[in-house]
């Protein structure tokens, strides 16, 4: 492409997250999240990567048909199961699992014709109320699943935590103690922790786990970075210069004005911008690397360049590379400057850019 900015995918260092996952929870089965284009990092790219995978969870029947196009024979999961009636014929013929979290769907399922039982996750309302059964419903849903016949009898129970990539969140304790009123008795698998409980909360890497960000090589934990974590950026967001401006005190940056030179200094352009995703309301003062030293964004992100303080690289020439984001700079950090998280930041990469594998 004639454009210099670019998305670097480092397949070894999805495969090395994918281990560290299997380490943390030895004897639990995985669930790799890779819906949202896996977190904008190309789902058929970490699919075949993760191949050691157990299972994969996606948001939508597109994201299944897309994998399974691409002879992807491992189980899928629907996260948000069907929105319509229509959607079973689908799933069935995709050979989906489902996820079951309403009363709408089970009349659904009820009422279908479709070819053969299909595998649910019954999903359980612990506290985040979002998704989920409410537990005083739980014993009425499991009287109806095993009266379904488009049902498997090894249906599989699920909740999701609200806080726990908050260490010490008390309602955390009170999901768990309420998940684990609804599993008594019961001989089914189980499928409590998202990446955050995987790294905190060992007591929850039951028989299935389900982790997404730390997958990417990011920290899922408030206050932390994935490198702490024993984790490895996947994406590097990155471009080049392509014009360097001798400014004087006092001159503006960028629309707006709003940031204005604090003295004689070099002012670089990089050709990337909040057209390629990077975030437009990132402050002035967000680190970016150029030939591996850190520098500043200073005023405005535009459409498709950036304006960078070179004050710390005064020998820089156009043509020399820029880091936004990943190898050396935590997305994370990048994400505080944004006033947002990092799962925005890597979901909303352009699909316009070129985007690089690197074994």
């Amino acid at each position: 492409m004639s454009r210099p900015s670019r998305v670097v995918i480092d397949k070894q260092a999805l495969k090395h997250n994918l281990k560290h996952v299997q380490s943390l929870a030895p004897h639990s089965k995985v669930m790799a999240i890779i819906k949202a284009d896996a977190y904008g990092h190309g789902l058929v790219r970490v699919a075949e990567t993760l191949s050691d995978a157990d299972a994969f969870g996606v948001a939508c029947l597109e994201e299944a048909q897309q994998l399974r196009s691409a002879a992807i024979t491992t189980p899928i999961v629907l996260l948000e199961g069907p929105h319509k009636a229509v959607d079973l014929a689908a799933i069935d013929k995709l050979k989906l699992e489902i996820i079951v979290h309403n009363e709408f769907q089970l009349d659904m399922l009820e009422q279908a014709e479709i070819s053969e039982p299909l595998q649910i996750w019954i999903k359980i309302d612990t506290g985040m109320h979002r998704l989920g059964f409410p537990l005083h419903k739980v014993a009425d849903v499991l009287n109806r699943v095993a009266n379904c016949k488009n049902i498997k009898t090894s249906f599989r129970l699920m909740t999701h935590l609200a806080t726990a990539n908050e260490q010490d969140n008390p309602l955390t304790q009170t999901q768990l103690e309420k998940f684990k009123q609804i599993c008594n008795g019961l001989e089914v698998e189980k499928t409590i922790a998202n990446s955050a409980a995987v790294i905190s909360l060992p007591e929850t890497n039951v028989e299935w786990i389900r982790p997404g960000l730390m997958l990417y090589g990011v920290s899922p934990m408030v206050d932390s970075y994935a490198d702490e974590l024993g984790l490895k950026p996947v994406m590097t967001l990155e471009s080049e210069l392509i014009s360097i401006h001798q400014l004087q005190q006092g001159e503006p940056v960028g629309y707006g004005a709003t940031w204005r030179c604090p003295e004689d200094m070099p002012v670089g352009v990089v050709a990337a911008g909040y057209g390629d995703g990077f975030p437009r309301h990132a402050k002035s003062g967000t680190p970016v690397l150029v030939n591996g030293v850190r520098c500043a964004l200073v005023g405005r992100a535009s459409m498709d360049m950036l304006t960078i303080d070179l004050r710390n690289q005064p020998d820089a020439r156009i043509g020399d590379r820029v880091v936004l984001w990943g190898e050396s700079l935590p997305v994370e950090e990048v994400a505080r400057h944004a006033d947002t998280i990092p799962y925005e930041l890597l979901c909303g990469v352009h699909k316009r850019l070129e985007f690089i594998e690197r074994e």
